[in-house]
């Protein structure tokens, strides 16, 4: 195991450029950094290609075996020094562990044997539900909002999550963060909006997409059956294009002066809405 102890090493150097979209692109790589996140990485399967580690930052006892886990999964290690891991780190409370691993890019075409298949089992039952769930976002701008809405899409059993037109990509590490891991586990897949919109359709799959303006309530309509919940940009809302090709749109009542709720929370709701409105299949 190589030791690094100058926060000036070169090769810190060139690990702080993968905070940034760009370099990330070029390499084709993204960071991993924290216990949880590298944990659910090497149980999806990711393999990391280096992990730097600091014992000095450990919170738990449990880093070793992980660390062996990397190297099984072909990492190389190194071992930095307290200073040098401050300098890497992209945390406020670093815990000690980062890792480099490669991108992925899933197409639509991946989904086709998923939405065929329902929504993961949920609960300790094997009862599953009747029709696939996904998520369709769009032109999400805020990198810890769009970890929080495929935290949010793993807990109601949803089978995707698609980014339309992303001005985010999913591979931030702010996205990593936020997702705790779930990142790793969720099939993600960015797309064009008429792209999506004819895969949709081919599927059998209705888009039913929330709006301030619609006059239907969300806990009023049919969310059964094959489903995309499509969300808009927490400036903009949805694109006219949302707005006139979904199958049904729908709102969240607002009770206050506030007229809109963070586009997590609101997705949040209204997938669990329709998760309520499902019955299970023994």
């Amino acid at each position: 195991m190589e030791k690094i102890t100058s926060p000036q090493n070169p090769r810190l150097k060139q690990l702080v450029k993968l905070r940034d979209r760009r370099p990330r692109d070029e390499a084709g790589l993204f960071l991993i950094e924290g216990y949880r996140e590298l944990k659910r990485a090497l149980a999806a399967g990711v393999k990391p290609r280096e992990l730097y580690c600091s014992p000095d930052w450990f919170l738990g006892e449990n880093e070793p075996a992980l660390i062996d886990g990397a190297q099984r999964a072909g990492a190389q290690v190194f071992e930095l020094s307290k200073e040098a891991f401050a300098k890497v780190s992209y945390r406020d409370r670093p815990d000690g562990l980062l890792a480099v691993a490669p991108q992925w890019h899933h197409a639509l075409a991946d989904l086709d044997k998923k939405v065929g298949e329902g929504p993961a089992p949920t609960g300790g039952s094997k009862a599953r539900l009747a029709a696939p769930l996904l998520l369709v976002v769009e032109a999400i701008e805020k990198p810890g909002n769009l970890g929080t809405l495929l935290r949010g899409a793993d807990a109601a059993g949803v089978v995707a999550v698609i980014v339309c037109d992303p001005v985010t990509d999913i591979f931030n590490p702010n996205v990593v963060r936020s997702s705790t891991g779930v990142l790793f586990s969720m099939p993600v897949v960015a797309a064009g909006n008429a792209e999506v919109r004819t895969w949709l359709r081919t599927h059998g799959i209705r888009a039913v997409a929330t709006t301030p303006a619609a006059p239907a309530l969300y806990t009023s309509s049919d969310l059964r059956g094959p489903l995309a919940i499509i969300m808009g940009s927490e400036q903009y809302g949805l694109s006219e294009f949302w707005l006139n090709e979904s199958d049904l749109l729908v709102r969240i009542p607002m009770a206050g002066q506030a007229d809109s709720l963070n586009v997590a929370m609101a997705a949040i709701i209204t997938l669990f809405e329709a998760v309520r409105q499902r019955e299970p299949i023994p």
